[in-house]
């Protein structure tokens, strides 16, 4: 007689198809004992569910043929027999990769480009840039245990799509201030910032309420934030659950190249937008290369949150599971770390972490787990070096290479394209073509973290500060740069000289200019310049005449608008191994993903990944901006004056930015080869693990199913 499972239920590990076999056995032993034949026969009848129809084809196979009348993929009840072409998991995969370029376009690519405009336009510093920044992890802190728990349990679509569109109302959110703080006007007359003994004015009170905005860009990062949580901890899942597991690693990886591909999308778009005014059709004397220039930094955040929202409806409309899930989820062979008590066998029981009560259990199990915790702490490291030179990173070239922001951002966005992304791409397939286990995998982790740090050195090598009259031309200077606590850079500023003090120039006024001695003023007026020339040079630059300061040193008199250039000779090489940084950064960033998934039981993985993003984001996305932030600041020499205020930072002393931000790269890439180091030590494998040669997969999963339910009779 032929059984059949009716009902919604669906099975989300191995262990769950083992225990409904089990329940098969039993209840057809007890109606009518029989043979162990007849129990088995009894067993693949019980196997043919709503979901699976298990048949024979001979005495030792069994084939898994999809219900065509479940898991479809649509909406309520549409659902099209055309939508059903895209129901598989590259269909899936294509829509998420979508949904992860949006997210890193967004978050790790429009933000980071723009930050310098932003402070430039609402008069923030980097630690405010910082806090923006962080409010991201701080929001994903907030909802990850709840989403990973019971989402890992739930519709997986369902909150990876819900979470998408939050995604694209916190895009909207960011764009708000734009449009609600008025239009910004530089006041430059054309006698402004010439020298002139009858200057008046120039501070505006109005401007430092300005900052508060900054309040509103981290409520539109805190909904960013909400949205991403589900997209990188259940989004991997149902990607691992509905492939085979040697193919694993390809699909996530594909995921997480996507993820790196939008960062580096945004600093090339984000670029391209900030050579456009920030007021549209406004006409303005200034030109992109002024550090008074605001971009249209908006625009990028209004295209991305609309297609984030077209994103989300096809994710909404897949199944629980993809068609044929179930036999790649009877196929896998677990690696879990093995505990020496045996506890871990508790998240192997059917209904565990199902309910609220089994919460507390489900963590203390990964917090048992020192292979787990050790990946989460070499996750965590990696993740603030990464948070840090991905927010800074444009600034660093930006001060570095006296480039604007725009060249910065297009530059960092060349370099993230094939670092970032082919590194992401060749860990996972360097990883499914090794067919590398746990223990080989972290051993993978550690050779990436050892080279990165490795070529992190390249970051001491820095170029020298362009020459500006009064800032870097004075002793006091060179103190501050060999002991720098014990004095601050204030001091070393001291911009008014015989030349210009009768001109009574203005602080609150930075328009630098390059005098033909070759060195930078910061205003036109503390040059010296009492005129100018209404047409621009052919280096598309406003001539100014008659340089009283420039005269001192050269026999020319005139400057013209903007910084020198920069002939730093070190440009090439930085880049160069730069990218060998971000390259093997990334290159393990796959494989340390799947060494989690794979340390961990099958039931939970989901909720494995929300803990892991919570210690990488509680200890490394969070104070990572904010400390880079405090650190970059350590190293400013102008700040922007507002009325005796300090503002944001014009010009930073670039050896001591390089110092800080060697200190700190070396530091976060030791930590990480110790941790990923103590990872591997700890490790203990499942000696079923061990006997198996097919990368974690049984190459008979239904005779083990069929062995098992025998030795319960």
């Amino acid at each position: 007689m032929s059984n059949r499972l009716t009902g919604d239920a669906s099975f989300s590990s191995r262990q769950e198809l083992l225990n409904l076999n089990e329940a098969f056995t039993s209840t057809n032993a007890l109606e009518n004992p029989a043979s162990s034949e007849q129990a088995n026969d009894a067993m693949n009848s019980g196997m043919s569910d709503v979901r699976t129809l298990c048949t024979h084809e001979n005495s030792n196979q069994l084939q898994f043929v999809p219900n065509k009348s479940e898991n479809l993929c649509g909406w309520s009840v549409f659902k099209p027999k055309c939508l059903q072409v895209f129901n598989t998991p590259k269909g899936m995969l294509f829509f998420l990769c979508g949904a992860s370029f949006l997210q890193g376009l967004i978050v790790n690519g429009f933000i980071n480009t723009v930050i310098t405009s932003i402070e430039r336009r609402f008069d923030l510093r980097s630690y405010h840039s910082g806090m923006i920044a962080s409010s991201y992890d701080i929001a994903a802190c907030i909802c990850l245990t709840f989403v990973s728990y019971f989402g890992g349990y739930g519709h997986k679509p369902r909150w990876l799509g819900w979470g998408v569109l939050i995604m694209a109302l916190g895009s909207v959110m960011f764009t708000l201030p734009h449009f609600t703080s008025g239009h910004y006007e530089v006041n430059l007359s054309e006698q402004t910032g010439l020298c002139l003994q009858n200057q008046t004015g120039g501070c505006d009170r109005v401007t430092s309420s300005m900052s508060n905005y900054r309040f509103v860009f981290m409520f539109g990062q805190f909904l960013h934030g909400i949205g991403a949580t589900p997209l990188y901890t259940l989004g991997v899942t149902y990607l691992d659950e509905n492939v085979k597991s040697n193919y694993a690693p390809v699909y996530i990886s594909i995921f997480y190249t996507a993820a790196i591909v939008g960062p580096a999308a945004g600093y090339l778009l984000g670029g391209f937008f900030l050579q456009f005014y920030t007021e549209i059709n406004t006409k303005i004397n200034l030109t992109p290369d002024s550090p008074l220039w605001v971009g249209a930094w908006w625009i990028g955040f209004l295209g991305a949150g609309g297609v984030a929202l077209l994103v989300a409806i096809p994710i909404l409309g897949y199944p629980r599971q993809l068609p044929g899930s179930q036999r790649f989820l009877a196929m896998r062979v677990s690696e879990a770390h093995q505990l020496k008590d045996g506890s871990h066998m508790t998240a192997l029981e059917p209904n565990f972490g199902k309910t609220v009560k089994d919460l507390p259990r489900s963590a203390l199990l990964l917090l048992r787990n020192p292979t787990f915790i050790f990946l989460c702490f070499s996750g965590a490291t990696e993740a603030t070096l990464m948070a840090g030179m991905s927010t800074f990173g444009p600034k660093f070239l930006e001060s570095q290479f006296n480039l604007s922001a725009s060249q910065a951002a297009t530059l960092f966005g060349f370099l993230v394209v094939p670092a970032g992304g082919g590194g992401t791409f060749l860990g996972g397939f360097i990883i499914n073509k090794l067919k590398l286990r746990c223990a080989g995998i972290i051993k993978f982790c550690l050779i990436c973290t050892i080279l990165g740090l490795l070529a992190i050195f390249i970051v001491s090598i820095h170029c020298s500060n362009v020459p500006m009259a009064g800032i870097t031309y004075n002793d006091v200077l060179c103190i501050c740069i060999v002991l720098p606590f014990l004095c601050s850079f204030d001091s070393a500023v001291k911009l008014t000289t015989s030349c210009n003090a009768e001109c009574k120039c203005l602080m609150e006024i930075y328009n630098p200019v390059c005098g033909a001695d070759k060195l930078t003023y910061y205003s036109p007026c503390h040059a010296g310049c009492t005129r100018f020339n209404m047409s621009l040079s052919g280096s598309n630059r406003k001539t100014f005449y008659d340089c009283s300061c420039v005269m001192e040193n050269s026999s020319a008199d005139f400057a013209e608008s903007g910084k020198c250039p920069s002939n730093c000779p070190h440009q090439a090489l930085f880049l160069a191994v730069f990218f060998l940084v971000i390259f093997f950064t990334f290159l393990g960033s796959i494989p340390a993903v799947t060494a989690t998934l794979r340390c961990v039981p099958e039931s939970q993985k989901s909720f494995a990944l929300g803990i892991q993003w919570i210690v990488v984001r509680t200890l490394g996305g969070i104070p990572g901006p904010i400390a880079f932030g405090s650190i970059i600041d350590l190293s400013c020499l102008l700040w922007q004056d507002q009325c005796g205020e300090r503002g944001s930072c014009y010009i930073y002393q670039n050896s001591l930015m390089s110092k800080y931000l060697l200190t700190a790269g070396l530091t976060y890439k030791i930590l990480g080869s110790v941790f990923f180091l103590t990872a591997w030590f700890l490790y203990k494998p499942p000696s079923s693990s061990l006997n198996s040669s097919n990368n974690g997969e049984s190459s008979e999963p239904v005779k083990e199913t069929l062995q098992r339910t025998n030795s319960t009779n």
